[in-house]
């Protein structure tokens, strides 16, 4: 009842915060993109608390109490120098194209309505489907822990983030998002070391783990393989580290949900800084967790569903206080992707989708406010009509923007020669290289690797599409103009205080590289191997 209550008070207290920031939404930039003036922190605390959800602390923890702990480390090495890229390569020059959504930055890019639509319905699609699965995974542990029905739960859920997002727009969403991420985080690591310890400390542990009779390899750098296994051999396990880990980093450069928050930044320095801030926070956190969730096989090795293990652990190795902590962390985490969700997709079926260029900005507001309340409904009906499936339904909507997306994001940036018909069949073949491959692949028609994910696929597709266009095709004057405009740093990001600052940061990234490094050295190898 306690973890209810907790839960419970959370959502108030976020309601509340929504409503109070609701009054300092004066117009559409400031719902659309918080006004183009938050700080380090806000974006920081959105870039992470949008990417972690259900799916960090019920799917992914999963699949390391399963015995994939350290492959998700390893991938982890490849997913996160995303944030890196992504900002230096494409979001800085999203920020200065002032377009308030994405699909409207590749129309404005291109100088064509055509891929603007066609960006704004894959937008549309896929972070729908990724709202539907991290709902589900806030319904089921709201229910969970509360008693409630499971479309009881599923209707609180949606109405406390539809409440958020419908009144306070963009600049609520960053500062409950920073908010929420300040609760999980701290929440996460205050529970760490009583799990850790319940399990047996350091060193044992980590020794006990790796003699789990049921989970033979469990602390091996591949995991648990053969040929029942889900991954195969270790040359398969290394596959899909490199591979996925790659489709993720492009997600997290290039997927809407965190490209977007650079756009809110108040310069570019702190658009810089975000995203290697955002590497670092990321890091700790996978680091200490997945390492914490293998462990637990030493206290249970039996949990099932396997998404319950680190409620399971909070529930029963953690001080009440933490425990409520770390359980309605858990929740905001969902309240905080979803939340991020819903406004992105009712600004871009209000501001894209539709024809609003002579509507006034007031109205505009309003009819942005009656798109999100109409996308939550649509949510709550998926929700009911469609399986929990929380794993299986995220990997597919985000990695599909890895494939639509990658190419032609980067290459509206970096290449000259690249057209709006490259861009159009680029999204275009991305996006059904995706969908028909997890059609045949959820059909068992065939059956494919592990590490040959759909959005593997879809990529290539989307990068063959894009090269074929751009050699058969010119770009036109206003596409070229429009180019060599991003290309020019404003005036006022040229602050030798601010680039001072700003290139501090690559240091700190290695620093903190080297003792993540040693950390894991003597966390892992030398229990286990010295």
């Amino acid at each position: 009842m306690i973890y209810a209550v907790g839960a419970l008070v959370a959502f108030t207290f976020f309601i509340i915060v929504g409503l109070v920031v609701s009054t300092r939404v004066k117009n559409l930039e400031d719902y659309y993109v918080s006004g183009r003036n938050a700080p380090t922190i806000l974006i920081v605390g959105s870039l992470v608390a949008s990417y972690l959800s259900t799916v960090a602390f019920m799917g992914d923890v999963a699949f390391s109490y399963e015995g994939y702990g350290i492959p998700m480390l390893i991938m982890s090495t490849f997913v996160l120098p995303g944030y890196v890229i992504g900002v230096i390569f494409f979001g800085r020059f999203l920020r200065r194209s002032r377009a308030l959504t994405l699909p409207e930055y590749f129309g404005a890019r291109f100088n064509s309505r055509a891929v603007r639509l066609i960006a704004a319905f894959t937008l549309i699609i896929g972070i729908t489907a990724y709202l539907v699965a991290v709902t589900q995974g806030a319904g089921l542990l709201l229910a969970e822990i509360t008693g409630f029905n499971y479309i009881v739960s599923l209707i609180i859920v949606i109405s406390v983030f539809t409440i958020l997002t419908f009144a306070a727009g963009a600049k609520g969403v960053l500062i409950t998002d920073t908010l929420m991420f300040l609760l999980f985080t701290v929440a996460t690591f205050l529970s760490i070391p009583y799990i850790f310890n319940a399990a047996g400390g350091y060193p044992d542990a980590i020794l006990d783990s790796a003699n789990i009779e049921n989970k033979p390899d469990l602390m091996s750098w591949h995991g648990i393989t053969g040929p029942d296994a889900y991954m195969g051999s270790p040359t398969e396990v290394l596959l899909w580290c490199v591979i996925i880990g790659i489709v993720w980093g492009l997600v997290i450069s290039v997927s809407p949900w965190q490209s977007s928050r650079y756009m809110m930044a108040r310069n570019e320095h702190v658009a810089i800084r975000s995203g290697f801030i955002s590497t670092i926070v990321l890091a700790l956190i996978y680091l200490g967790l997945h390492f914490t969730i293998m462990t637990v096989n030493v206290l249970n090795s039996e949990i099932n569903p396997t998404e319950r293990v680190f409620i399971w652990s909070v529930i029963n190795h953690v001080p009440t206080w933490i425990g409520v902590l770390a359980i309605s962390g858990i929740l905001t985490a969902a309240l905080s992707s979803a939340s991020t969700f819903l406004q992105l997709i009712g600004n871009s079926f209000t501001k894209d989708v539709f024809r609003t260029d002579n509507i006034s900005e007031k109205k505009l507001l309003r009819i942005s406010r009656l798109m999100i309340l109409f996308v939550a409904a649509i949510t709550l009906l998926f929700t009911l009509w469609q399986p929990p499936a929380i794993f299986w339904i995220s990997v597919f909507a985000s990695t599909l923007f890895a494939a639509a997306w990658g190419p032609i994001a980067f290459a509206s940036v970096l290449s000259k020669r690249v057209t709006k018909a490259a861009a159009f069949y680029s999204i275009l073949f991305g996006t059904l290289g995706v969908v028909i491959t997890e059609l045949v692949i959820q059909s068992g028609i065939v059956e494919l690797p592990s590490y040959l994910n759909s959005a593997v696929f879809g990529f290539i597709g989307s990068l063959i599409a894009l090269i074929i266009a751009s050699s058969l095709t010119r770009p036109t004057k206003e596409e070229i103009t429009y180019r060599e405009k991003l290309l020019v740093m404003p005036e006022e990001e040229y602050d030798k205080k601010e680039i001072k600052l700003t290139k501090k940061f690559p240091a700190i990234l290695i620093i903190s590289g080297v003792v993540i490094v040693i950390a894991t050295f003597i966390i892992y190898y030398i229990p286990l191997y010295a």
